[in-house]
């Protein structure tokens, strides 16, 4: 009961983050140039989108099949793919929660333990943020004056003026982080041991340990070249499925392949966000994103924003709901045979 209520209440504030962050997004916008947009949109890129994004999918199953092989399970890939697609509809409900909730449905389709399960999107996902990582500083070795530009005039400054407003002095603010920053280092170093007994600083401890046995077992794969294959697959159907977007509108045509990419990495940025999907966030970073990078109007960036994002959020509704009921059916069915 307690659980539950405690599920609800996060879900509530994640939600309430999310509203807040869209109307930080959508305050001071002409609400008719921007229905007028999304009537004039050229729907067909938004569709072709979605087939890049349904390619990153099945690539994602494939891959975590590489990974759970060394575990000595092979799980069939239609079983991966509606695991992979319900975790993604979890995520709607509250971040991170696919992760788990995967997991969860292969482990009781393939009968794995889902434990070890974990461990392989705990491996997952520390590819995915190191493949980030590599784009971000080829980003910022070929353009960095740029996102340094969009970061300090976007996000930074804005932050700093409100901040230092109500602060009203700047130098009282870096010394108070730089002393928190010391002190923590030194309690984390000191009582690393006691500290482990504490559930949320065990957490991070053996996430950190998860990390270092990731990477080393992605040393023992015995089909590395089709792994590193399918994490380069699902990155260009990121680029491209970000790219084909901007043909959808007229005043966004212009943004260059390698402009997407920018777009890719802040987008990724944002939906880190501690709100359902990057909900809000994403639309914020991106049409501030694409009105720095090509002046186009923030109403633009923000009927590209939701051409990009509710599309995406649409495809994981509907295909996460069939492959939940897929999955659900097929336990049920299994039940029903295991009666009789």
């Amino acid at each position: 009961m307690k659980k539950g209520i405690l599920q609800i209440l996060k879900f509530l504030v994640f939600l309430a983050a999310g509203i807040l962050l869209l109307w930080l997004a959508f305050r001071n916008i002409d609400f008719n140039s921007l229905a007028h947009g999304l009537i004039e949109a050229n729907y067909g890129w938004v569709i072709l989108s979605l087939v890049f994004a349904s390619l990153a999918y099945l690539s994602r199953a494939r891959r975590w099949i590489l990974l759970i092989r060394p575990l000595g399970y092979n799980p069939s890939f239609p079983g991966t793919f509606h695991s992979v697609m319900t975790g993604y509809l979890a995520n709607l409900a509250l971040p991170r929660l696919g992760e788990l909730t995967r997991c969860i449905a292969l482990g009781r389709k393939e009968k794995i333990p889902v434990d070890q399960l974990f461990g392989t999107v705990v491996i997952e996902r520390t590819i995915d943020l190191i493949s980030l990582l590599v784009i971000m500083v080829i980003m910022l070795l070929s353009s960095g004056d740029a996102i340094a530009g969009f970061l300090r005039e976007s996000i930074f400054i804005p932050l700093q003026n409100k901040v230092f407003s109500a602060i009203g002095s700047t130098w009282i603010l870096w010394s108070v982080l730089a002393i928190l920053a010391l002190i923590s280092m030194i309690l984390l170093l000191r009582y690393r041991k006691d500290l482990r007994k504490i559930r949320i600083f065990a957490k991070v401890f053996d996430l950190v340990r998860g990390v270092i046995h990731g990477l080393k077992t992605i040393t023992t794969l015995k089909r590395k070249k089709e792994f590193i294959f399918h994490t380069i697959f699902i990155w260009i159907n990121y680029a491209l499925m970000t790219w084909v977007v901007v043909f959808a509108l007229e005043n966004t045509s212009q943004v260059t392949l390698w402009e997407s990419i920018f777009l890719l990495v802040i987008g990724g940025l944002a939906m880190s966000a501690p709100v359902q999907s990057g909900l809000g966030a994403y639309h914020y970073i991106i049409s501030r994103g694409l009105a720095f990078l090509e002046g186009i109007r923030i109403e633009d960036g923000l009927v590209y924003a939701i051409l990009t994002h509710e599309s995406q959020l649409l495809l994981v509704a509907v295909v996460g709901t069939i492959s939940f009921f897929i999955i659900f059916r097929k336990r049920q069915a299994a039940a029903a045979t295991a009666d009789l």
